[in-house]
């Protein structure tokens, strides 16, 4: 007979490390959530005198149930209107999803950027599920292979293909938090004063802007490439909306890393986060698909308090709410 509530307490006690695995693999939050459901379900079902090792049992179970959802995705995306970008989180569901004690082992156990998870939707669904085990959760070889149905060396060249494509493309981190965090500042500053030669000065010449809206609202189909073009793009946004609405932004950790919720007459208007390089904003994430801000949207309708981690709060202008309402000035 199965003992449902030792059960449920075996499976919360994993509950974290499961969803931080799911997350990974799919980049939504609520199809994270299907897959914990589906996982808990196998669970119950499990016949226990053939389970060694719960974690692994479970760990193994999810990355197969990420694996089955994420090829029947992967079409939709491939068709997708626009960028596809990962659905934004909050400080709390980052906490909720970061790994703990695996930071010397895994350096990708607190990564959940929208940059490191854009880059992961390049990679094939095995190459995703051997990575996300091995360098987020510190897994071995023989787990992977088990988890996989592949041989420790083929799980070995996925891992090694998986992170030669990630090291080319995820973001260099050059700048301390601090620093990340008052770039984002001073963008704000400067578009709010439409200062293109101030914007200038914070991009790098090669900025790249990705919009996510997924047909649902306006959004650049492309990808926008270089300084001129992004500055011109959010100068002219600033100023068009702001004839129309009332434009505020909430400054706020996105995925980890610092960002904003920009808000138009109090609706949620789309989630930004910011990679930055060498004293540079290198890159734009923005997701306005409705679908994708759902959570957000949620969050704010409680009126929850978003926050900048504590060790960020001697940063002029930020605090634990941070809100701006964005006048532009006149076009220089």
């Amino acid at each position: 007979m199965i003992d449902t509530d030792c059960d449920t307490v075996e499976f919360e006690r994993h509950r974290r490390r499961l969803l931080g695995i799911a997350y990974r693999m799919l980049g939504e939050m609520s199809a994270a959530e299907d897959v914990m459901q589906d996982a808990w379900l196998r669970w119950q079902r499990a016949d226990r005198s053939e389970i060694r090792d719960t974690g692994a049992w479970l760990a193994a179970a999810t990355v197969r149930l990420s694996l089955d959802a994420l090829r029947k995705v992967r079409a939709r995306r491939e068709v997708y209107v626009g960028p596809w970008l990962p659905e934004p989180i909050l400080p709390d569901d980052v906490r909720a999803l970061t790994v703990d004690g695996l930071a010397t082992r895994a350096e990708l156990a607190s990564d959940l950027s929208l940059a490191l998870l854009h880059v992961l939707e390049r990679l094939s669904p095995d190459e995703r599920a051997a990575f996300v085990m091995h360098e987020a959760f510190g897994c071995e070889y023989a787990e992977i292979a088990a988890t996989l149905n592949k041989s420790e060396p083929a799980c070995r060249k996925l891992v090694s293909r998986a992170k030669e494509r990630v090291k080319m493309d995820r973001p260099r981190y050059t700048v301390s938090a601090d620093q990340h965090h008052k770039l984002v500042q001073e963008f704000l500053s400067a578009v709010a004063a439409q200062d293109p030669k101030r914007l200038a000065e914070i991009f790098a010449p090669d900025v790249a802007f990705y919009s996510d809206g997924g047909g649902r609202v306006s959004a650049a189909l492309r990808p926008i490439l270089g300084m001129e073009k992004v500055s011109r793009l959010f100068l002219g946004l600033v100023r068009k909306l702001a004839t129309q609405h009332s434009p505020q932004v909430e400054t706020t950790d996105i995925n980890g890393r610092p960002g904003m919720l920009a808000m138009m007459d109090g609706e949620i208007y789309g989630a930004f986060a910011f990679e930055a390089e060498d004293q540079r904003i290198t890159a734009i994430y923005s997701i306005r698909n409705p679908d994708k801000l759902a959570r957000v949207s949620r969050v704010l309708s409680a009126s929850q308090v978003f926050e900048v981690p504590n060790e960020h709060r001697n940063v002029p202008a930020l605090g634990s709410r941070n809100t701006i309402t964005v006048i532009p000035a006149k076009p220089r």
